[in-house]
């Protein structure tokens, strides 16, 4: 290859790897301009803790739903196009929920905000994936590294607004058109399943194939099942802390809307350090020395924030919550793919499992702080996330012991 050639195929790289960090940062941003204005949302709305949980399931079930199909509309209609329209789609989604002004219509409008996050969740991991595989290095931790960094913007700006009186939907709808822009400005560069990634020899194919005929396929495992589990451990801690930190500020710590949003920047902040600085972890520990450490983190944050009265605790309570939860998602992605006969399919059983943290989690803590109030509801949050500790084990990387199963886990990954 030229030197020309060579420079144009590594702008090439850098512009797509570029355009899937976009996709990852408005993620977390959107999601977390929404979170940051929760309180003023139940405000306007008028509604319950119960009541407001019971739709905020709604984004976590549309986004179920969603999951399973959207490698089906990839196939179809191609990555590039599915992750465009679940980006656009899913930001006017929110945005309309902004300005929602009943709680039943608001129900409706989240299971359609979480179909297109569930699309655009998987279809920016599948790019995220394509990624990994032309450039032959591991940048998935760092694009949930980004997502996290979106979510601190996001954070940031809802604290701002908040302080400023912004109207919700006024808030939102300018972070939407930001998001429309720079989907606009990154469409070209991001990477499609229709474009075919650099594949592994013939050579090689032939004997993972062979290799393959003789393994069983079995698509669910007992490994799979339990990184599931504590997956939707983590993900229940991620949505409790995204659903109910703010309000937790407001409710039981008399926190203005603006400090309240400042405690979830510092999870956010905080979740985000934890993952660009995850490679750094992984290769002085185990992983699943890590994870252990991760749980025990994340659950005597949460227990702290709960029962020591003080705000500059709780903030500091947050950052130990953002900083717990932070390796254990990633992680158990990483893992999947590597306890699986096919790497996608661990990937896609773990991730639908561990949806269900964010399925289960808002109704339950909100029927439980209904119930009981709020603290005892993320009580039964920090005790979920030491089950992270337990399940810990199953995130154990395997140790090919032939030459034949190093190689199907080479080419099975290329």
């Amino acid at each position: 290859m030229s030197r020309a050639a060579h420079r144009s195929a590594s702008n090439t790289e850098r512009a797509r790897i570029a355009a899937v960090y976009a996709a990852f940062f408005t993620n977390g941003l959107i999601i977390a301009s929404w979170v940051a204005r929760l309180p003023a949302v139940r405000t306007r709305l008028g509604a319950s803790e119960p009541q407001l949980g019971a739709v905020l399931l709604g984004i976590a079930g549309g986004a179920v739903v969603a999951m399973p199909l959207t490698s089906r509309l990839c196939d179809r209609f191609g990555l590039r196009r599915v992750l465009m329209t679940a980006m656009l789609g899913c930001t006017a989604m929110f945005v309309i929920a902004g300005m929602t002004p009943r709680i039943v219509p608001l129900g409706a409008v989240l299971v359609a905000v979480g179909f297109g996050y569930g699309t655009w969740d998987v279809s920016m991991n599948a790019a995220a994936h394509d990624v990994e595989v032309r450039t032959e290095r591991p940048l998935m931790p760092r694009f949930h590294g980004a997502f996290s960094v979106g979510g601190l913007c996001g954070a940031g700006l809802g604290a701002g607004a908040a302080s400023r009186g912004v109207p919700v939907g006024a808030h939102l709808a300018i972070v939407g058109m930001a998001i429309t822009v720079t989907a606009a400005l990154v469409a070209q560069q991001l990477p499609d399943l229709t474009e075919t990634p650099s594949r592994p020899s013939a050579a090689d194919s032939a004997r993972f194939t062979a290799t393959q005929s003789e393994a069983p396929r079995r698509v669910i495992t007992l490994r799979l099942v339990l990184l599931g589990l504590l997956t939707a451990c983590t993900t229940l801690g991620e949505g409790a802390a995204a659903d109910w930190g703010a309000i937790f500020f407001t409710d039981e710590r008399g926190a203005s809307e603006s400090v309240a949003a400042i405690g979830y920047a510092a999870f956010a902040g905080a979740m985000a350090i934890g993952r660009f600085g995850g490679t750094w972890v992984l290769t002085r520990m185990s992983r699943v020395t890590a994870l252990r450490a991760s749980g025990v983190l994340a659950s005597v944050s949460v227990l702290t924030l709960i029962t020591v009265e003080s705000m500059a605790t709780g903030l500091v309570a947050m950052v130990g919550w953002g900083l717990g939860v932070a390796l254990v998602f990633p992680a158990a992605m990483s893992a999947g793919a590597e306890n699986a006969e096919r790497p996608a399919q661990g990937i896609a059983t773990v991730d639908t499992i561990g949806y269900g943290g964010f399925l289960v989690g808002p109704p339950m803590i909100g029927f439980i702080a209904g119930a009981a109030g709020l603290g005892a509801g993320l009580l039964v949050v920090s005790l979920l996330l030491l089950l992270v500790v337990a399940l810990a084990p199953a995130a154990r990387r395997p140790a090919p012991s032939t030459a034949t199963e190093r190689e199907m886990l080479h080419v099975g990954t290329a």
